[in-house]
């Protein structure tokens, strides 16, 4: 099974850059979609950005679109979401996720232990 890790969570000020890392270990016929998602107290989990197992295709929320970027390294087994011009309202919990393919084929959902981001205004 997949075990995914992030990193790179901090205080940064408002308009600063934060660069998250999320790197997967274990065994998998496969990783296909990965994202990362990020959640507050209270709200549900919200989809930040994702990207295709080619890095072909991106997907983002509206609230960061032109603010971060995502990327792959499939030689590092790691994703990034680089963070810029960050504001208060993009504090939360940021959570990388996973979607494998296990060695007896079948389909698993994969989430990290969260990473948190605090923007100060």
């Amino acid at each position: 099974q997949v075990q995914l890790v992030e990193s790179g969570g901090g205080l940064v000020q408002a308009g600063g850059s934060l660069r998250l890392s999320c790197v997967a270990s274990g065994s998998a016929a496969g990783i296909n979609v990965m994202g990362w998602y990020r959640q507050t107290p209270g709200k549900q989990r919200e989809l930040v950005a994702a990207i295709s197992s080619d890095e072909s295709t991106t997907n983002y929320a509206d609230s960061v679109q032109g603010r971060f970027t995502i990327s792959r390294d499939n030689a590092k087994n790691t994703i990034y979401l680089q963070m810029n011009s960050l504001k208060p309202e993009d504090t939360a919990v940021y959570y990388c996720n996973a979607h494998t393919i296990t060695t007896n084929y079948r389909f698993l959902e994969v989430w990290g232990q969260g990473t948190l981001v605090t923007v100060s205004s």
